[in-house]
């Protein structure tokens, strides 16, 4: 829920909410690599009017029929996609993708937002998973997102630290990462979240304001 004192996000980037993902994969290939687990976290604004995570969003996620399963990709982000415990709780692609947009889409109309824009760590490789899941399932017009935009905590760490790798990144900037709980969805979706805040809020208005114009 919005709180109503705090100022909306309609009013920054052209009408965009920024929405950080993440996912784990079982490989390198949206088309044919499965999609196993994917978090959101909307950014807004707090009562002083800082960037702030909002409510996360996530899904465990059951390989679509006939996906590609690297076994080299499950060994380093340490996901077993059919082990009894996670098979219990995940979904189907499609039913995880209209909830969380379902929930994105309540956000993006409390911050009178157009569109959702998706933040990332190296995000061109998260909205490739996302759109080729999105085309699998049928869910192009549930979905808040621009189709091609992002905004990328690389390019922002790189400038901010001259740091591109998301754990060093934190440490610069005094957020604690825990390296055991990296390759989870939620856990690098919510440290990701904390690390585009921090940059914006360093960022000055005036900078901010240049940065989002519309030329």
């Amino acid at each position: 829920m919005t709180d109503s004192t705090a100022p909306l996000m309609g009013q920054r980037f052209r009408g965009f909410l920024p929405v950080v993902v993440d996912v784990e994969t079982a490989g390198f290939n949206a088309q044919t690599d499965a999609l196993l687990e994917i978090a959101c976290i909307p950014i807004v604004y707090n009562e002083q009017g800082e960037f702030v995570p909002g409510q996360a969003f996530h899904a465990h996620i059951n390989p679509f029929e006939g996906a590609h399963l690297d076994r080299r990709s499950l060994d380093f982000i340490g996901i077993d996609p059919f082990s009894p415990l996670r098979v219990a709780m995940a979904e189907d692609e499609k039913s995880a993708l209209k909830r969380i947009f379902k929930s994105l889409t309540e956000v993006r109309r409390a911050q009178q937002c157009t569109h959702a824009v998706l933040v990332g760590h190296n995000a061109h490789f998260d909205l490739g998973f996302l759109q080729a899941a999105v085309a699998r399932t049928g869910t192009k017009n549930q979905s808040p997102f621009h189709s091609f935009s992002v905004f990328d905590t690389v390019t922002l760490s790189a400038l901010m630290f001259g740091q591109t790798v998301l754990a060093k990144s934190c440490i610069q900037a005094g957020i604690e990462f825990d390296g055991k709980e990296a390759h989870s969805a939620l856990y690098d979706t919510q440290k990701t979240a904390e690390l585009f805040c921090y940059i914006l809020n360093k960022l000055s208005p005036h900078l901010l304001d240049s940065l989002t114009a519309d030329h």
